[in-house]
């Protein structure tokens, strides 16, 4: 882990997937950087399976307390199919997200996106005649597309 540059180094991935570096936000590098340093690692001489033992217990207290079973449902790897949704929709680039997952083949990297549709049909729409109020609209999230009798048109996803 590399707290300045704010990334971390996967060097030993399971499934002999590819060795890679991933950024981490300024939030989570501050964050662990406030962590006491009574060791050369992170989160100290922990196991694997004693960081998934403490996440199941938790999950666990958790369901109960919110009395809600489909917490239970929830898994590393749901965690895992959930960021390679979203920086798929993010991006639209599968090849991005078989990087970030370390992936070696694209047929596992199409596993956690093909059953996904982003896209809807309803739009909101909007015009602008001025300038300033299509600065606005695009600030807001719209799209420009296209011009009639001198009214701007954009329009945003539902």
């Amino acid at each position: 882990m590399d707290l300045e540059r704010k990334t971390v180094a996967v060097n030993h991935p399971e499934k002999h997937g590819r060795a890679r570096i991933l950024k981490i936000s300024d939030k989570l590098a501050a964050m662990i950087k406030r962590l006491p340093k009574k060791n050369i690692k992170v989160f100290g001489n922990v196991t694997a399976s004693s960081t998934c033992s403490t996440y199941y217990n938790q999950r666990r207290r958790a369901a109960a307390k919110l009395e809600n079973p489909r917490l239970l449902q929830i898994t590393f790897h749901t965690i895992r199919h959930w960021k390679a949704t979203i920086e798929y929709q993010r991006t639209k680039d599968i090849l991005h997200v078989m990087k970030l997952l370390g992936h070696r083949s694209i047929q596992n990297t199409l596993i956690y996106t093909q059953l996904v549709n982003f896209e809807s049909d309803q739009y909101h729409s909007a015009t602008a005649e001025a300038t300033e109020e299509a600065e606005e609209l695009i600030e807001a999230g719209f799209g420009y597309v296209c011009t009639h009798n001198h009214i701007m048109l954009f329009r945003k996803r539902k």
